[in-house]
């Protein structure tokens, strides 16, 4: 560890010269300029992530970097923009250079993927706390909402669901995993992945859409809620993690459920669209290579209803995620 002052951890770490013409002032003074493209509009989100809330401390600091940016973008990705502009804040015990230089890498490697630039930020002393804003662009008047959903849709879901919430109860010793599929739910906790491809790719297709962050049940409820519907969702269409899908027929079915209905973490894009678009989804997910998996339907009404193996309503839904429970 090195006692430095903060400009001089900017200088050394978070600054770098504007690559790109529509930043006309970076990092290095008291605002970032930019110049968004003609005919496009912006979409800005912003994310904190707490130690010992949002992550557990001494979590890999390039595995952090990495997730700072990825939840983010994951919003960027709900609402079909493509990710351009990033600021970072924190709040850090010290000046540690092996730790700030770990957290860069991570951090400015998905950035790089995503041609994602760096331009402002602020850094202070104090308990470790990561704040990242983020800015994209899309054409005016194409963002994917949460209040479009209408009744008739079919609900996808991306990916799997459950497996980053089953990490952290291996990481708490709720449950005993193997080493093997705790390295692996591991990665999907600690380094999740933005469906950028997908969101821009479901503009003009999906009629609402968000990223699955504090669990499918209470993220689609959002949905629903905004857009005046009701759906009903089967478990055995549920796109489980392996290690999840293991865990629903013995002693550990209610952890498992919570994982899979509530887990959160899991940030994959849950979206509405049109019994029409079946056949471009299922192209588009191809194309990706990422599963896109129908798991239930828009109805008339409010709520939700979760229909188990035999096709019962669930009595009792798990409790999404509340960040002040």
């Amino acid at each position: 560890m090195s006692a430095s002052s903060e400009f001089a951890v900017i200088e050394r770490h978070f600054r770098r010269p504007p690559r790109h013409a529509d930043v006309r002032i970076g990092i290095g003074d008291d605002a970032a300029v930019l110049a968004p493209a003609a005919g496009m509009e912006l979409a800005v989100s912003v994310d904190m992530l707490v130690e010992g809330r949002h992550f557990l401390a001494g979590t890999d600091p390039e595995a952090l970097g990495h997730k700072s940016l990825a939840v983010n973008l994951s919003d960027l990705a709900a609402m079909g923009a493509t990710p351009r502009f990033a600021l970072l804040a924190g709040a850090l015990p010290d000046a540690d250079d092996a730790w700030l230089a770990a957290f860069m890498r991570g951090f400015r490697a998905l950035a790089d993927r995503y041609d994602v630039e760096l331009v402002g930020g602020d850094t202070t002393r104090g308990p470790r706390n990561v704040c990242v804003t983020v800015i994209g662009e899309l054409p005016a008047g194409t963002a994917i909402t949460r209040a479009g959903a209408q009744v008739g849709d079919d609900v996808y879901v991306s990916g799997s669901l459950g497996g980053a919430a089953l990490a952290l109860h291996g990481l708490r010793g709720d449950i005993a995993l193997s080493a093997t599929v705790l390295e692996r739910v591991r990665a999907r906790l600690e380094r999740p992945q933005p469906r950028i491809e997908l969101g821009m790719a479901l503009r003009g297709m999906a009629h609402a859409a968000l990223d699955v962050s504090d669990g499918i049940v209470g993220d689609l409820g959002h949905v629903l809620a905004a857009s005046g519907c009701s759906a009903v969702m089967s478990l055995a269409r549920m796109p489980a993690d392996a290690a999840v899908a293991g865990l629903l027929h013995g002693e550990h079915r209610e952890l498992a459920l919570a994982c899979l209905l509530a887990g959160g973490d899991d940030y994959e894009l849950c979206f509405t669209a049109p019994l029409a678009a079946r056949e471009r989804i299922e192209a588009v997910a191809g194309a990706l290579a990422l599963p896109c998996t129908l798991i239930g339907t828009v109805e008339r009404g409010a709520g939700l209803a979760v229909l188990d193996e035999a096709g019962h309503a669930l009595a009792r839904l798990p409790a999404a995620y509340d960040h002040f429970r």
